[in-house]
């Protein structure tokens, strides 16, 4: 089993939200706080149980500005999960 942590990629396996790609933005014991910049933004993160995730990838991209000491901004989490091919925004007129 992956332990997962903070910039990580996960998939929701339960709730309404069930299928939906999230960044994990901060963990507190059994808990993970997930966003995903457009829904869920970085200011209010959903908190869920680890079980009630999936580990998908490492965001690479997330680990390196969080390493410089900075907060993630909403579009740099949607720019992350797009980059791990978790959401595709093209159809919206992005880059």
């Amino acid at each position: 089993m992956i332990m997962t942590d903070v910039t990580d990629i996960v998939v929701s396996l339960s709730g309404r939200d069930r299928g939906k790609y999230f960044l994990v933005v901060a963990t507190e014991g059994d808990y993970l706080f997930l966003s995903d910049g457009a829904t869920r933004r970085a200011e209010k993160p959903k908190r869920k149980k680890r079980k009630h995730t999936k580990f998908l990838a490492h965001s690479s991209a997330a680990k390196r500005l969080q390493e410089d000491g900075k907060r993630l901004s909403n579009s740099e989490i949607r720019r992350a999960l797009a980059e791990c091919g978790a959401i595709d925004y093209s159809d919206r007129g992005r880059n």
